[in-house]
């Protein structure tokens, strides 16, 4: 299951299944393209997800009541389904949105929060599973839930390690057909056949709003690039976290973060990712 490693020449070690030029050329193909994301998400994050989105490069679509939900997944380029307030409305939109992006093979990110720990999004997030996401992203106690070997965190924070939760990404992936990237300290990203770590980030990208669940949007605007779905989540995880680094660098502390963190992704460029994306 562990990555072949590439030799390398410091102390960043690159990995043979997705390289920094892969990140960067997902990268290139993402501005090139501005594809477009529905987002069913949380209305906590809603604002900033819309906004990083934007500074990547994509167009985010805040279309989630029922009626709609089907209609525009079928015409998005990728499709967020973020189960962090799930109202009755809002859960229905979301089974609606997840069975149009499967029948007309729009990939589609689920991001299934609190699982595990809350009974409503818990069932929500199996019967969703049923609708086969190109991707899946959580933390380590949402991803052990879902896969059916943990009880879930602590409302949105994981009380367990990335590392704990490595037997059952690989099974969840393995069961769904989904990549599925859990995020913490290091990332960690498996199809059940390859697996990849992500080194680059930094903390205070727990400290902002949205942190976590914009990067469920961010997934999906790279899966839109199209190839190999694995390529597509570890370039869009890379790119997020060597951003969220260029931020801590500008910033003082959460309040300066956020808008930095904005900036950050603006601009962040190939020639950045090449030179700096950890990847094992």
């Amino acid at each position: 299951m562990s990555a072949i490693l590439a030799s390398a020449t410091s102390a960043d070690v690159t990995s043979a299944v997705v390289t920094a030029g892969d990140v960067a050329h997902r990268l290139e193909l993402v501005r090139e393209h501005a594809p477009l994301v529905q987002c069913l998400t949380n209305v906590v994050v809603a604002n900033a997800t819309a906004n990083i989105l934007l500074a990547l490069g994509a167009a985010p679509a805040m279309v989630d009541i029922p009626e709609e939900a089907g209609i525009f997944a079928g015409v998005a380029s990728a499709v967020l389904v973020n189960l962090g307030t799930p109202g009755a409305e809002q859960r229905e939109g979301m089974r609606v949105a997840a069975r149009a992006a499967a029948d007309s093979g729009t990939p589609w990110v689920l991001d299934p929060v609190a699982v595990g720990a809350l009974p409503v999004r818990t069932a929500l997030a199996a019967e969703l599973l049923q609708a086969r996401p190109t991707a899946i992203r959580g933390n380590a106690s949402e991803i052990m839930a879902l896969a059916g070997s943990g009880t879930g965190g602590r409302g949105v924070d994981a009380t367990d390690s990335v590392e704990a939760a490595a037997d059952a990404a690989t099974s969840l992936a393995h069961r769904s057909g989904a990549v599925v990237a859990v995020s913490g300290a290091v990332d960690r990203i498996t199809d059940g056949e390859r697996t990849v770590l992500v080194r680059t980030g930094d903390a205070r990208l727990t400290t902002m709003t949205g942190g976590g669940c914009a990067l469920g949007a961010v997934m999906g605007a790279f899966l839109a690039a199209g190839g190999d779905p694995l390529v597509a989540i570890v370039a869009a995880t890379s790119v997020y976290t060597i951003a969220a680094e260029d931020a801590a660098e500008r910033s003082e502390g959460p309040g300066s973060f956020a808008p930095a963190f904005l900036d950050a992704l603006a601009s962040v460029d190939g020639d950045a990712v090449r030179a700096r994306a950890r990847l094992t």
